[in-house]
């Protein structure tokens, strides 16, 4: 994220950064807590200063949040393209053209589905 630093000017036409004067709050487990404060100082920064950031880039948006999606979803339909072409081809077997077109036809209208699911799945095992 870009950085924006708000200014104010003063009597004298010099221009100072608007002091932060509002605070949010939110309560946390201990365990909760140190995973944040870790993440944050593996980042080299400041928990409250991370938190700050992260909400701030919150409001730029769905845009890289969609972007994000949408490069997700081509990685798997390349791996799902990956996965149904590679074996038969390392049997030596040959595909034929309108097989060809039939595969990238069945990536194209399930990879989305499929990263969908994939998501899921690991938003499941994050819970447990």
């Amino acid at each position: 994220m870009e950085k924006t630093i708000a200014f104010k000017s003063t009597t004298d036409g010099s221009k100072r950064p608007l002091a932060r004067r509002r605070i949010l709050s939110a309560r946390f487990t201990e365990t909760e807590y140190t995973t944040l404060e870790g993440f944050a100082w593996s980042k080299g920064t400041t928990l409250a200063e991370w938190v700050r950031e992260s909400l701030l880039h919150s409001l730029e948006g769905p845009g890289e949040a969609q972007m994000e999606m949408h490069i997700f979803t081509e990685l798997v339909g390349i791996q799902m393209l990956l996965m149904n072409t590679l074996e038969p081809l390392l049997r030596g077997d040959k595909f034929a053209p309108e097989q060809l077109t039939i595969l990238f036809r069945q990536v194209q209208t399930t990879k989305a589905a499929k990263a969908q699911e994939l998501l899921a799945k690991r938003s499941q095992n994050r819970e447990k």
